[in-house]
């Protein structure tokens, strides 16, 4: 099985979960031809590896070393705008990226938003609830975290519509799509608009600031350990795309997990004080992001592996999320489970700085959508999952209820 391991596969797209038994027993270090790379699908290795500095979040200088003047000329926004992501930077260009982000991100700032969250919860249930039916997805799981973080960042929600095109042609050149051919094309064409779109609201805040998490960051100018315009906009680029592609997925995955495992949906709808040990838990069982990227700078021996300098490495957050060694029955659903150190959100430096607005956000959403749409039931057997190796979510989630009222 480990050699023939092929991500491509519709069946293991839809399905990773037993190729990843077999890979943490038998090859945990396995190399991909189909991925270019090394595949760590055991938990310790992992979870080491994204503490380990001889592996590189920088996965866009290695890109741009290989493109031919030509094709670097194609897509040179798309490597300048994604250089400056703080998910791919090292030290101390991250540390300087970050810090500014956590100002912004401060738990009161979070905590503040939960009125507002539950606010947009409620009212876009109230459009689903008489209906029936509803693409979950469309309907709720996007437009609740695109509304949030857009709204955070002093952005229009009247824009959702051309910032969900533009975040899903990001997501399949920066999640490694599998089968998306022009997708660096498509990528640097959204980067452009984006950009171009943040660069307009910086001159929009630096005129008349507001309450908001552009004005919080546009503090630090000036400062040494502030962001020049292109890094500040390329941060707000990151924020926004990954500040509602995660939780779309995290919503949409938990609750195709719960419905799949009907004695745990009835204990969460039945205790809605269960709200923060069931997010944990979706996220480790069928979590948003399914592997990071790393490459190697030096060569690194590892379980008797030779990974040379220059190589890629996926870790592969969500095999190492139920393996067996830090998990007892990994393989179950426990909207009860406790001591649950996953690594859905990462780990160390790069542990997810948008963590608390996620788990906030999810922890609202999925009690309400089991409370207000009773008889939750799937409308398709054929669920249609992302092809991307890093980012786990489907398309579209087809569900049937009990009408409100």
């Amino acid at each position: 099985m480990p050699a023939r391991y092929d991500p491509r596969r519709p069946d293991v797209i839809a399905d990773p979960f037993p190729s990843y038994q077999v890979l943490r027993a038998e090859d945990p270090v396995h190399w991909s031809d189909s991925l270019g790379g090394w595949v760590l699908t055991r938990y310790d290795d992992v979870k080491n590896a994204l503490l380990d500095r001889r592996f590189s979040a920088d996965r866009i200088t290695p890109f741009a070393k290989h493109l031919t003047a030509e094709s670097h000329a194609s897509v040179a926004n798309l490597v300048q705008g994604l250089g400056d992501w703080a998910v791919f930077t090292d030290p101390p260009k991250h540390t300087r990226l970050r810090g500014v982000m956590n100002t912004a991100f401060t738990s009161r700032a979070i905590e503040s938003r939960e009125p507002i969250i539950q606010s947009i919860v409620d009212r876009l249930l109230d459009a689903i609830a008489p209906t029936g039916q509803t693409d979950l997805i469309a309907d709720f799981a996007y437009p609740l975290p695109a509304a949030v973080i857009a709204g955070m960042l002093g952005a229009s929600v009247d824009d959702l519509d051309r910032i969900k095109r533009w975040s899903d042609d990001l997501a399949a050149f920066v999640g490694s799509a599998l089968a998306t051919p022009d997708k660096r094309t498509r990528a640097q064409r959204a980067m452009v608009d984006m950009s171009g779109y943040f660069h307009a609201l910086v001159a929009a805040r630096r005129a008349e600031p507001r309450d908001d998490m552009m004005t919080a960051m546009l503090a630090a100018e000036g400062r040494e350990d502030g962001l020049s315009e292109d890094e500040l906009v390329a941060t707000c680029v990151l924020l926004l795309f990954a500040g509602h592609e995660t939780t779309t997925n995290l919503i949409g995955n938990g609750i195709v997990a719960l419905l799949r495992h009907p004695s745990q949906l009835a204990a969460l709808a039945a205790d809605p004080r269960l709200a923060a040990s069931a997010v944990e838990e979706l996220m480790r069982y069928d979590g948003p992001t399914q592997a990071v990227t790393r490459i190697a700078v030096e060569d690194v021996e590892l379980r008797g592996r030779s990974i040379r300098r220059g190589a890629r490495l996926f870790l592969n957050l969500s095999a190492a999320n139920r393996d067996p060694d830090q998990f007892a029955d990994p393989e179950q659903l426990d909207v009860r489970r406790q001591d649950n150190r996953h690594l859905a959100l990462g780990h160390g430096i790069h542990f997810c700085v948008g963590a608390p607005l996620a788990r906030l956000e999810a922890r609202l959403a999925i009690p309400a959508v089991l409370r207000r749409l009773p008889d939750l039931r799937l409308e398709t057997d054929a669920l249609q999952w992302s092809d991307s190796y890093v980012l786990r979510g489907v398309a579209a989630l087809p569900l049937g209820f009990s009408k409100e009222g």
